[in-house]
């Protein structure tokens, strides 16, 4: 299940995405944003129909065309549009907002809105794309095979000290890959505690290792004795359970290695889920589940500091 990243062969061409003014807490500056916000705007949806307009592209040539050596080289060319795609995820997680204690501007409010609801169209534009492939039988979903396509990379962000990594999961996918465990997840993210940039490099290095924790966003179905047969499709499958939905985080014991492929890939591992927020029976969108993530983080990032 490696996250591999993909050389792109070929660049393609990208809009130039101009980078926020710094901005403080007065209303001049709050003002500047607002209006940097809108000229850039138009550039950034171009860059999203951009990379839009190249999934639909694979999906269309994939769907229409002729011959297995073809649809080989298509599917090649998947994972690197999903790495082409992670700079423009990249710019719109640092829009975020979430770390600004002071009270933000209306305006800047929408527009980050806004620059959330573009990242959530590509993201699910690329899920559909892969979930189109691999029912080509094209490449696997599979976690435990080497080439897996099983989740993609959906944008990287600091916040504070950490540095957080989101993953997507295509489709619901066994918490541990050998052991049944009642959880499905759909969505990772790998929070790294950034070192101290005055330390060497090889003792950064192994801190960065070392502090790396793992969140999940997962569902498991549950007992619900109240519900009735045919109720909220949404909500309730098969009439006796409720799925439920939370944010968690993996806790390790063995075997005892940093690798969280071997975690997961591990025969019998022991390893459990610690649930941190519950969510109830309807599944978020990608970037609402990591704005609720980076508020659990944040939180205690804050009462570390007390």
């Amino acid at each position: 299940m490696g996250d591999v990243e993909v050389q792109v062969q070929e660049e393609e061409p990208w809009l130039p995405l101009a980078r926020a003014p710094p901005c403080g807490e007065h209303a001049a500056c709050s003002c500047a944003e607002v209006r940097w916000m809108e000229s850039s705007l138009q550039a950034i949806e171009l860059q999203l129909q951009f990379l839009m307009s190249k999934a639909d592209d694979l999906h269309d040539c994939l769907v229409n065309g002729q011959g297995l050596l073809e649809r080989e080289a298509l599917a090649a060319a998947v994972p690197s549009l999903l790495y082409t795609c992670q700079p423009y995820f990249n710019y719109l997680e640092s829009t975020n907002i979430v770390s600004q204690r002071s009270p933000v501007h209306f305006d800047i409010y929408t527009r980050h809105v806004q620059l959330l609801d573009f990242s959530q169209q590509l993201c699910d534009r690329l899920e559909q794309l892969v979930l189109t492939f691999a029912s080509y039988i094209l490449f696997s979903l599979d976690e435990t095979e080497p080439n897996s396509m099983s989740h993609f990379c959906i944008g990287q962000s600091q916040l504070g000290a950490l540095k957080v990594t989101t993953f997507r999961y295509c489709r619901p996918t066994q918490y541990l890959a050998q052991v049944d465990t009642g959880l499905f997840k759909r969505m990772r993210w790998n929070v790294e505690r950034l070192p101290d940039e005055q330390q060497p490099e090889e003792e950064r290095e192994e801190e960065r290792e070392a502090d790396t924790e793992y969140y999940f966003l997962c569902y498991e179905d549950i007992p619900n004795a109240h519900a009735e047969t045919g109720g909220d499709s949404q909500g309730v499958s098969d009439g006796d359970v409720v799925r439920m939905w939370s944010i968690g985080q993996w806790v390790q014991a063995t075997p005892e290695t940093d690798d969280i492929c071997e975690w997961i890939l591990c025969q019998v591992p022991t390893a459990s889920y610690h649930r941190l927020l519950f969510l109830g029976s309807y599944e978020p969108s990608s970037c609402r589940a990591t704005n609720y993530l980076q508020q659990l983080l944040l939180t205690h990032q804050i009462a570390d500091s007390r």
